[in-house]
């Protein structure tokens, strides 16, 4: 049984889109490249068609692949979001207890996970030992090298 997906809605409506230009634009350029291959004779032998032939199969399964997610999502609402405690769908606000720089994460379903914009998987590491706690709480990470982090939760805010 496939797991549940949660998304936020922001995340289903870019999903929704990028599927949309795969099914549409990157479907016809593939299918130029195949017609094209093809014009250059025998396809037994002929490396272009093999390509796009190969490029045509990744693509039909990378659009499955998001079609199921779009299947399985579960759109989070952000109106009835709680902020007395960390939960997905919202930013929690974090200061490292030995250095003191401070971070802001939203936590986020795994599908739009995207660390180098601060958006966190609720099934990360740091995710995980942040879902459920609340406002003032310290929480200690491990981190693969080094000793675990301390972080104490300064502010958690609907994103």
């Amino acid at each position: 049984m496939a797991r549940e997906l949660l998304i936020t809605p922001d995340g289903l409506k870019k999903l929704k889109e990028d599927l949309e230009e795969l099914q549409t634009v990157r479907r016809r350029e593939v299918a130029q490249r195949i017609k094209e291959a093809r014009e250059f004779g025998d396809i037994t032998e002929n490396s272009e068609y093999d390509d796009a032939k190969n490029e045509q199969a990744m693509l039909e399964q990378r659009i499955a692949q998001m079609e199921e997610r779009v299947r399985r999502a579960t759109v989070i609402d952000e109106k009835a979001l709680d902020t007395g405690s960390v939960q997905v769908g919202v930013r929690v606000h974090v200061k490292d207890q030995k250095t003191g720089d401070s971070r802001k994460f939203q936590l986020v379903g795994s599908a739009e996970a995207n660390p180098a914009l601060d958006k966190l998987s609720h099934e990360s590491p740091i995710g995980k030992a942040l879902m459920g706690k609340k406002r003032g709480e310290v929480v200690s990470i491990e981190v693969p090298r080094g000793p675990a982090k301390e972080l104490k939760i300064t502010k958690i805010e609907v994103a």
